[in-house]
C-alpha cells in the first residue's frame, strides 16, 4: 500500500491535531467505540485511527463522514460560511463599469 502524505505548514498541522484530538475526545466523551463509530462512517479502524492521529492524507469525505456519525457535521458549515466582512471588502472592490471580456473565435 502506497502511503500518502501531505506536507503541512506548521500552523496547520497544529490545527488539524487538535481537530482529530478534539474528535477522538467527543468519540470517548460518548462512550463509543472506534469499532461502532468505524462501521458507521463505513470507514476501517485502521483509517479511524489516522483520523485521529492526524494523518494527513485521509480524505476530507472520511472527515466528514465520521463527523456526520459523531453528530458534528454542521461544523463545516462554520468553515464554509458566509464571511460578511470579508464579502464586502471584496465587492468594494468590484467596479460596475468591469465586464467579462469578450473572446474573440
Amino acid at each position: 500500500m502506497i502511503s500518502r502524505t501531505s506536507l503541512l505548514l506548521p500552523t496547520a498541522d497544529k490545527i488539524m491535531k487538535e481537530l482529530d484530538s478534539n474528535m477522538k475526545l467527543v468519540r470517548l466523551r460518548r462512550k463509543l467505540s472506534v469499532e461502532q463509530i468505524a462501521e458507521l462512517a463505513g470507514i476501517s479502524r485502521r483509517t479511524l485511527w489516522l483520523v485521529e492521529k492526524g494523518a494527513t492524507g485521509v480524505a476530507i469525505g472520511t472527515y466528514t463522514q465520521v463527523l456526520f456519525v459523531l453528530g458534528l457535521e454542521k461544523d463545516l458549515l462554520i468553515v464554509a460560511g458566509d464571511y460578511l466582512l470579508g464579502r464586502k471588502l471584496q465587492d468594494s472592490k468590484l467596479s460596475m463599469k468591469e465586464s467579462v471580456p469578450k473572446w474573440k473565435i
